[in-house]
């Protein structure tokens, strides 16, 4: 498969402008090993090395869909691995948005940086995002990009009002793709669950 016939497939999906106009301006190759560039635009998860994947393509379109984003908006991805992630929203929120990505693993940290290089709103921190980025916090979206069996509170409370959080949820085999949104201070809602995606493991739960 290649870049026009992903897209093509993703539009078929039903997904909007806004998230195919950001997988069509970014080069998923400059985020894999060279070795396997010429997978770059098959529709599956791949290794990007130390154990993690960079993810389907179709699968970070369901979860950037279900975050509802908007131009100017502050975001944050916890698991933000080789930094492919952040790209995409870097171009759905725009120049006047920001995007904030935690990565425990030093070296995806170091190399999605080189990455990302002439990308001037995204910042990434080498640190665990299991207490999320309370400094830069509140925030309009946070996208997990890790399994998770449970969504600690103090990342549930970095949302702004209204703000949405999506993220895999379950055992380490197999996990629903959860919605949720903040309603008050105190109160948050589940708006939706999609189950059948296997995700890494969160490092440091």
């Amino acid at each position: 498969m290649n870049k026009k016939e992903l897209l093509n497939s993703l539009k078929e999906k039903g997904f909007s402008e806004k998230i195919l106009d950001a997988f069509s301006s970014v080069k998923r190759e400059d985020f894999i090993p060279k070795n396997i560039k010429a997978m770059a635009y098959k529709d599956t998860a791949l290794p990007i090395g130390h154990g993690q994947t960079i993810s389907q393509p179709y699968t970070i379109a369901v979860m950037l869909s279900l975050l509802d984003l908007r131009k100017g908006q502050k975001v944050l991805e916890i698991g933000s691995g080789c930094g492919y992630v952040l790209a995409l929203l870097s171009e759905i929120v725009g120049e006047q948005g920001k995007v904030y990505g935690l990565e425990i693993v030093k070296e995806l940290a170091e190399k999605s940086k080189e990455n990302l290089v002439e990308y001037d709103n995204i910042n990434v921190y080498n640190k665990n995002g299991s207490k999320g980025l309370p400094e830069k916090a509140p925030f309009d979206s946070v996208i997990i990009s890790a399994a998770m069996r449970n969504i600690p509170e103090e990342i549930m409370s970095q949302l702004k009002n209204r703000g949405i959080l999506v993220a895999p949820k379950g055992s380490r085999f197999e996990q629903e793709i959860i919605a949720i949104q903040r309603k008050s201070s105190s109160e948050f809602e589940m708006i939706k669950r999609l189950p059948g995606f296997v995700f890494v493991p969160f490092i440091g739960e």
